[in-house]
């Protein structure tokens, strides 16, 4: 007695394929319906095991229904994936070896189909931002409005497998709440309602997280037209005055290679400027606000700032000549030793007065010449010598 060959199971789409040769035509009358589907009541049977969930049917496989009879349809639960009127999509049959085409409504994606997907690049300056535009492609003004463009202007870290802190701009292209581009758009188009019109000074505004800046109990504050606290007597300016004073000094049309800021606060007027200059140094007074500068600016990784703790009112001169100088602090006059540290065709920016405060600009316009125009009412905290 001969043993018969054993007999393996179809392969599924050999046995998809007869199972479309087994089914019932539906006549004229059956398949008639306002969607043009068939009936409502009828639908067919459950698919064989080995597709959809998982889960072994409990009836209407292929021992039970062998020939793909029709049966009552079940009411579909709330919420599922109903097609209207029962509409019943026909999959066509796919030879083995072969993909399934993406259009497949049913088709669901491996555990491991987007392993080996390459992620998007992004073009980043040398400060480490997504570039801003500049800084002029990223955002632009049309009909008084800020406009971003192209790719969402978020903090890349250094290394290639450097993961983005929590207080930088998230992984999303939107972020959620303060992390949020809109929010930060927004802010942006304030200020450009305010005058600041230069696309590089907007988009670095647009970029930098203000709110990663200023203490937690006023983050909700930190994307308005004002100046908050930030302890020692000291305050974080306004977007707009921030805006207001980069602008001036990039108005000049010299490249801002080098720029020192006289009073560093919280970090932020220096973040900003990482945006728009190649190098920026900053110098604080006050010793805890120096050390939460260093705090905040940690986790945005930015490479192009340094931090010095000292008296501003002496400047730098072991970096000197500045191309740009910006100070943070309203002096009855300023310093002849940061004035004598500008390079020539180089501007300084700078609060000027006691109770009555100018914005005043210096620009050096040769070796012993220098041409001083003052612009604007502003209120500054007062500059002082030493440190503390």
């Amino acid at each position: 007695m001969t043993t018969p060959p054993k007999r393996f199971p179809l392969p599924l789409a050999d046995v998809m394929a007869r199972r479309q040769r087994e089914a019932p035509v539906l006549d004229k009358a059956s398949r008639a319906s306002p969607a043009g589907a068939p009936p409502a009541a009828m639908t067919r049977a459950a698919a064989p095991a080995g597709q959809g969930n998982g889960k072994t049917p409990t009836g209407g496989g292929p021992s039970s229904n062998p020939h793909g009879t029709l049966r009552a349809a079940a009411t579909p639960m709330a919420g599922a994936s109903a097609r209207p009127g029962g509409a019943q999509t026909p999959h066509a049959v796919v030879p083995k070896g072969l993909a399934r085409p993406a259009s497949a409504p049913h088709v669901q994606p491996g555990p491991h189909a987007a392993k080996n997907v390459p992620r998007p690049t992004v073009k980043t300056t040398r400060s480490g931002y997504a570039q801003p535009g500049a800084a002029v492609g990223a955002i632009g003004i049309v009909g008084g409005k800020v406009a971003v463009r192209g790719a969402t202007p978020t903090r890349v870290s250094a290394g290639a497998t450097g993961r983005a802190s929590a207080s930088a701009l998230g992984n999303s292209p939107d972020g959620i709440g303060l992390t949020s581009e809109r929010v930060r758009t927004r802010m942006a188009e304030r200020v450009a309602a305010s005058g600041v019109k230069h696309p590089g000074v907007l988009a670095a505004l647009a970029t930098v997280p203000r709110h990663g800046f200023v203490d937690a109990a006023l983050a909700n504050q930190a994307y308005e037209d004002a100046a908050l606290p930030i302890g020692h007597g000291q305050t974080i300016s306004k977007p707009s005055v921030v805006g207001r004073m980069i602008e001036l000094l990039l108005a000049g049309g010299r490249p801002l290679e080098k720029v020192l800021e006289i009073g560093t606060g919280c970090g932020y007027q220096a973040a900003v400027l990482s945006c728009v200059a190649h190098d920026v140094y900053s110098i604080e007074r006050v010793r805890p606000l120096h050390e939460r500068a260093k705090a905040n600016l940690r986790p945005l990784r930015v490479p192009n700032i340094r931090l010095h703790y000292g008296d501003g009112r002496l400047g730098l001169p072991a970096v000197a000549p500045f191309d740009g100088i910006v100070i943070a602090a309203a002096g009855l006059e300023i310093p002849d030793a940061l004035i004598d540290q500008l390079a020539v065709g180089a501007r300084l920016v700078a609060p000027v007065g006691g109770e009555q405060q100018i914005l005043t600009l210096i620009e050096r316009t040769g070796a012993r010449q220098w041409r001083e125009t003052q612009l604007d009412r502003v209120l500054f905290v007062p500059l002082k010598s030493g440190i503390i």
